[in-house]
């Protein structure tokens, strides 16, 4: 038995609780940087008017509402209409904003679920409800709000913070939004102000058609955002605000890699063991002269040294990290200096290049000699750990290169089955079987490193690259804890994430309502798909089903990023 209905299209469910109505995109069309863009450089499958009439949104804030908080996770960039906001870069006083833990589902909501359940796998309803979390990324319909956080006592909360004031015409939150990344600062509403949000699907595709607007996204950074990075790095952490205002004005914005690297992700994996490095983009190459200090802005590099005829990998270094720090300081004080290592890109990589001319006027003048000679130790003794014949905590010199080859460490929840102690009995498929509707969202297989399987299940990625071509935000990360979602009903079918994923772990299935008729395009007659992975059964108590119900200890969920941890379940 069949069900004909019409195909999700891309705006069957705009960003807003409704789109943006006639006169708001008139409005908006007059301003900067909208009024300058050439409509006729949109297809007309994606016209201007419906892109800013479907991807945006209005937001309308009162003092002290918090637009975003530090260390969320971003899906959206924001325009100021009108008001101000004021951004706070550091020193925000106590933990007002601290997040309240998610609280999992009880025992008798997750029975119940279990007893609702669909007799049949993958039954949805054909018309498609709306549920309560997408609901909370939409903002209130009533006012057009969203979900609002608000802090009282402002100045209190500000006292001894660094914090620049926007206003009109200036955006926000864009480099999270594009990189799929945290929120590097809290923004909070200076007065009355009507902001224009915009999801990062719109955003991406503004900036692909318009120069105008890349090259505003990358001012707007080095203003607002770029020291909020440097002062992370422990060299800078205690120059002044002018200071590091000087510091940042020197600073050199440098791309390595492609930004869609999945797509020749599988050609790479199948070369031979040493051979994918030859292929990856050069940042730094060991014994030229280095020429200042490299911190990783977003995405992954691999640190690598000269090994008989080929090279060996002994660390990767991700967003936050700094690399070359001896070097620079011997290059800014005169002293030839080669780089020690090489650096690459491992897929794209944003990197930000502080010359050592800038280290020699800005920064080594104000920094301590005790402070820069414990910096100097400490790098020293990290340079010593990634020597062989062990690489880094504990974790032997093969695996290393198989996470990077295969770039598993871009997993933050990645699934590993011990084959030594699975015994193959299925308990791990029956659990999520049973937790998801009679169909598991992960297959018990995957790429294999001796006794280890990195099974084929949603990593929920530091990058997770499944989002880039998503045209309606489906694909989403949890704004709390970076866990990477599919909202159902927003999703059409269009198998963009499936056929982006590198690692082959989301599955497009045929979908059926609660009759258990399959449900078919009303056009062409074919079956209608979604998207499907885990979602770490965010909602259970307990934790993910495929975890609790293995018997043997054979499976785990990891952060493949923290060596450490991974070592330590290895070893045990």
């Amino acid at each position: 038995m069949e069900v004909a209905v019409a195909r999700p299209q891309r705006w069957d469910q705009p960003f807003g609780e409704a789109a943006l109505r006639d006169a708001d995109l008139e409005q908006l069309l007059d301003l900067e940087p909208f009024r300058s863009i050439d409509p006729a450089g949109f297809p007309p499958t994606l016209p201007l008017r419906e892109l800013l009439r479907n991807d945006t949104r209005l937001v309308h804030c009162t003092a002290g509402d918090v637009v975003v908080r530090e260390g969320d996770y971003g899906h959206s960039a924001f325009l100021i209409l009108r008001g101000q906001v004021r951004v706070v870069l550091s020193g925000l006083a106590g933990e007002p904003l601290a997040r309240e833990p998610r609280q999992p589902a009880s025992w008798l909501a997750a029975m119940k679920r279990v007893w609702r359940r669909p007799h049949l796998p993958e039954v949805r309803d054909s018309a498609g409800v709306t549920p309560s979390d997408q609901r909370l990324r939409n903002g209130d319909a009533a006012n057009g709000t969203l979900p609002r956080v608000f802090v009282q006592d402002v100045p209190r909360l500000l006292e001894g913070a660094e914090s620049v004031v926007l206003d009109a015409g200036e955006m926000f939150g864009e480099l999270a939004a594009l990189t799929r990344s945290q929120r590097a600062a809290t923004v909070l509403a200076e007065g009355e102000a009507v902001l224009l949000e915009i999801r990062w699907q719109g955003l991406r595709d503004l900036m692909h058609r318009t120069d105008a607007l890349r090259q505003h996204v990358e001012r707007l950074y080095r203003q607002n955002s770029l020291r909020v990075h440097l002062r992370e790095t422990p060299l800078l952490a205690d120059l002044t605000p002018q200071q590091l205002q000087r510091v940042a004005d020197a600073t050199i914005f440098q791309q390595h890699g492609h930004f869609d690297w999945q797509s020749g992700f599988q050609a790479t994996v199948d070369r031979l063991p040493g051979d994918a490095i030859v292929d990856e983009p050069l940042i730094v190459e060991e014994g030229l002269p280095c020429d200042g200090l490299l911190l990783i802005r977003s995405g992954f590099a691999r640190q690598s040294r000269r090994y008989g005829a080929g090279h060996r990998t002994l660390a990767y270094l991700g967003r936050g990290k700094a690399f070359g720090l001896a070097e620079a300081v011997d290059a800014a004080t005169g002293v030839e200096a080669p780089w020690n290592y090489s650096l690459r890109a491992l897929g794209y990589v944003d990197v930000l290049r502080i010359p050592a001319a800038a280290l020699a006027e800005f920064v080594l003048p104000h920094v301590p000699i005790a402070r820069l000679d414990e910096l100097l130790i400490e790098e020293r003794q990290a340079a010593r750990a990634l020597e062989p014949p062990v690489a880094d905590d504990g974790v032997d010199q093969g695996l290393l290169e198989f996470l990077v080859e295969r770039r598993l460490i871009n997993g933050q929840q990645a699934m590993l089955i011990d084959l030594d102690r699975c015994t193959r009995c299925d308990d791990c498929v029956r659990a999520c079987a049973a937790t998801h509707d009679n169909n598991p969202r992960f297959v018990r297989q995957g790429v294999r490193y001796q006794s280890l399987m990195a099974t084929n299940a949603c990593m929920h990625c530091v990058d997770p690259v499944c989002m880039i071509g998503c045209p309606t935000a489906a694909i989403h990360r949890d704004a709390a804890t970076g866990i990477v979602r599919i909202d159902d009903p927003t999703c059409i079918g269009c198998a963009t994430c499936a056929n982006t994923c590198p690692y082959e772990n989301i599955r497009m299935v045929e979908i059926r309502d609660r009759r258990g008729a399959v449900l078919t395009d009303e056009q062409t007659r074919q079956p209608l798909a979604k998207a499907t992975k885990c979602d770490m059964c965010l909602d259970l108590p307990g934790g993910p089903a495929c975890q609790q119900a293995c018997p043997h200890d054979a499976l785990v969920r990891l952060d493949l990023g923290n060596l450490g941890e991974l070592s330590k379940w290895t070893g045990r």
